[in-house]
């Protein structure tokens, strides 16, 4: 009995001596070393990505193919339907195989198990099941399709949250790591150099706003949604610094890059040729990641320029911003479907790590369910995207997110991610408090036990009085007291 176990023990511990190799290893060993968790998540992005491609072949490419199927004989919008349809028939398919996952994978916390086996394996199972469920919404009917494309409307705002949350929590956590730092009067000038950037970012691109998107008085809508930018920014740092908050310069300056970010997206995803929006007609804009490019292109600018080749041909600008607005996508997606624990308080995961102990090298190295229930909504996040947040609108070829239904959910989630993160400040500052009053009476209570200990260790140590004597021949000690 006691050697069948010791053998357990010793399988187990081989196994997780091989899973923390794996872990601590280069990329390409994560896949060579066969089905693990950690190979595991790539193999889903790139089937998310996949499905990103489908769904936008679908859209600008897949209207005569679509023509020719029954079920789309019902459509009546013309080609913009057949593509919007398009669009929501790969979501539905790719939202219903990450939902299976998500069902079959939750509550998985342990390596090893039979849900971890699962998630990291069964390829063949797999790859059976991901097109047999791409090809099934394209059998059922429009109306199903149409109710689909309402219900992506409320998951993909639950991905925008999920996200938003994500980003959050690593300002949070970036910020209290400077703060953890032995060296703290070091951190505090970095921490100092790179608030002052981010504000001076925030500042001159809120001024390009003023200069692009709202070149007259008349342009009230872009001036109200610029000058509240302004405001919330302002806002969150008066809540940062106020003194039972205490947050410090460096959140609210990295959440105002963030809000800066986002309102230049809406604006930027108005339709073309509105009269305020005199940057986008200029360059027809496709979408909002053309700065992104436009930015990375810098870096090829000598080598263009000594090859006397153009810089940026018109056709070939829309396709890269695509092309990264995809992949861009996806990256996001993936990286907070493993960021399962910027949903874990600080308190559960210090009592968790406290109960578990050494046990926790068993742990799933992060939510399964999580990461496939962030890849679902994501399906229904990359449709909205791919057909403008409206099901009934039309979308030119090689665009993404246009629309004024979509300036509006990006103002929304503006607004949204200050609220979160003046909660989570003030929800913090409360803990903070709580936890500096508990740590206040813990200290008392160790002074306590060791005036108490001292005491008695005073009175009971031996010592050279005249009454500490032997006693017997069986040396028996009598000590004084």
């Amino acid at each position: 009995m006691e050697t069948g176990t010791s053998v357990s023990n010793n399988s187990g511990s081989s196994r997780n001596e091989s899973y923390e190799a794996i872990k601590n290893g280069s990329w390409f060993n994560q896949f060579r070393n066969g089905c693990n968790p950690w190979m595991a998540r790539y193999v889903y992005g790139l089937i998310f990505l996949i499905a990103n491609l489908l769904a936008w072949a679908a859209r600008d490419y897949g209207r005569r193919a679509l023509k020719e199927v029954t079920k789309f004989k019902n459509c009546k919008g013309g080609e913009n339907c057949l593509g919007t349809e398009g669009v929501l028939r790969v979501s539905l398919g790719c939202f219903l195989f990450y939902f299976v996952m998500f069902l079959s994978t939750l509550g998985a916390s342990k390596t090893h198990s039979s849900r971890d086996k699962w998630h990291s394996g069964w390829w063949s199972a797999k790859l059976i099941m991901w097109p047999a469920l791409t090809i099934i919404p394209f059998l059922l009917p429009s109306t199903i399709i149409q109710l689909y494309g309402e219900i992506a409307h409320f998951g993909a705002g639950v991905f925008l949250l999920i996200q938003l949350i994500s980003v959050i929590s690593f300002i949070t956590w970036l910020n209290e790591w400077y703060q953890s730092q032995k060296d703290a009067e070091r951190c505090h000038v970095y921490v100092m150099l790179v608030a002052t950037t981010s504000y001076t970012v925030c500042i001159v691109g809120v001024i390009l706003m003023y200069i692009w998107y709202a070149p007259d008085s008349t342009c009230l809508l872009n001036i109200f949604f610029i000058t509240w930018t302004l405001f919330l920014i302002q806002l969150m740092t008066s809540i940062a610094l106020h003194p039972k908050v205490n947050a410090g310069y460096l959140t609210p300056a990295l959440m105002g890059l963030y809000v800066v970010f986002i309102c230049w997206c809406a604006i930027r995803s108005e339709p073309v040729g509105e009269s305020c929006n005199r940057k986008a007609a200029a360059s027809n804009r496709t979408d909002w990641l053309t700065i992104i490019v436009n930015s990375l292109n810098l870096l090829t600018l000598p080598f263009f320029c000594f090859t006397q080749k153009p810089y940026a041909d018109y056709r070939n600008n829309i396709v890269q911003s695509f092309v990264v607005a995809l992949l861009a996508m996806v990256i996001a997606t993936f990286s907070t479907g493993i960021d399962s624990q910027c949903f874990q308080s600080k308190k559960d995961a210090n009592s968790q790590g406290e109960e578990e102990g050494e046990e926790q090298e068993d742990d799933v190295p992060y939510g399964y369910g999580f990461f496939h229930f962030v890849f679902a909504t994501g399906a229904m996040y990359f449709a909205m995207l791919l057909i403008g947040w409206n099901t009934h609108h039309p979308m030119k070829k090689w665009t993404i997110d246009v629309g004024w239904t979509s300036t509006w959910v990006r103002i929304v989630n503006e607004w949204l991610a200050v609220c979160v993160y003046s909660n989570l400040d003030v929800g913090g500052s409360n803990r903070t408090e709580e936890q500096k009053t508990k740590d206040k009476w813990d200290m008392r209570e160790r002074e306590i036990l060791g005036e108490t200990t001292k005491t008695l260790w005073d009175r009971t140590k031996p010592t050279n009085s005249p009454t500490t004597r032997m006693k017997g021949k069986h040396g028996l000690i009598s000590w004084g007291w």
